[in-house]
């Protein structure tokens, strides 16, 4: 048995059951059942439900652990050098600029970086103290 699904002229739509015998002519071959049962599909699981969420909350304390946090331990560590600057002390400026301080005026600096040659740059270019071991 098939849907028929008719639409008219007017643009009415209807359906109709059409019978149909796939075996007509053949008396010896069995007909084919009409109800169809179908298998209840099992319950997923639990992992099966929520996998995909622990898979991403993993990842993201794996992205916490290797690449926030030690980098919010890096800016730490350099806003305590900036703060602790002082007069006398040797430098390395963002654009590789070697220097000894001057004078420090709140949020800047005044550096010597040869004789007689002083620049005014922002404590924020401060990258480095070239008397300490490169930290890794």
């Amino acid at each position: 048995m098939n849907l028929l699904f008719i639409q008219t002229e007017n643009g009415e739509q209807s359906t109709e059951r059409v019978d149909v015998n796939l075996n007509a002519g053949q008396e010896d071959a069995p007909v084919a059942n009409e109800t169809v049962t179908e298998d209840p599909q099992p319950e997923p699981t639990f992992m099966q439900q929520y996998g995909m969420w622990f898979l991403i909350l993993g990842m993201i304390v794996v992205m916490y652990l290797f690449m926030w946090r030690p980098e919010q331990k890096r800016r730490k560590q350099m806003q305590e050098f900036r703060d602790n600057l002082k007069k006398g002390d040797k430098i390395i400026t963002a654009g590789g600029i070697y220097g000894v301080i001057k004078e420090v005026d709140g949020a800047s600096l005044l550096i010597e970086v040869d004789s007689n040659v002083t620049l005014r740059i922002a404590k924020e270019m401060v990258v480095a103290d070239p008397t300490q071991p490169i930290q890794k």
